[in-house]
């Protein structure tokens, strides 16, 4: 099972969110997610359990719970959305009626 865990310190690395689960179970990855331009932690993470009873069970017992003077949510990670390529960025024009740029 793939949990979504937010609200994480700045501090916790992928170790420690590792460390957290590990308690209920077997644990097949922990990542916190980093800034790609500074590289410093986002505040939030994934663990993915491969026993879903203790996955369920972490789920249970950790949201909420403080960790570094934080209280951390802790969930099932919902599916990742696609991403459309409409309705944003792009390099779209804008014209008058008569085809001349604005």
């Amino acid at each position: 099972m793939n949990i979504y865990v937010s609200n994480l310190s700045f501090n916790v690395e992928d170790d420690d969110l590792r460390g957290f689960f590990e308690e209920y179970g077997d644990v097949s990855s922990a990542k916190v997610i980093m800034d790609k331009f500074t590289q410093r932690s986002r505040g939030f993470g994934f663990v993915e359990m491969t026993d879903d009873a203790a996955a369920e069970k972490a789920i249970k017992e950790l949201n909420g719970a403080h960790v570094e003077g934080r209280a951390i949510n802790v969930t099932v990670a919902k599916p990742r959305e696609e991403k459309s390529n409409n309705g944003g960025g792009g390099n779209r024009r804008s014209y008058s009626n008569n085809g001349s740029r604005w």
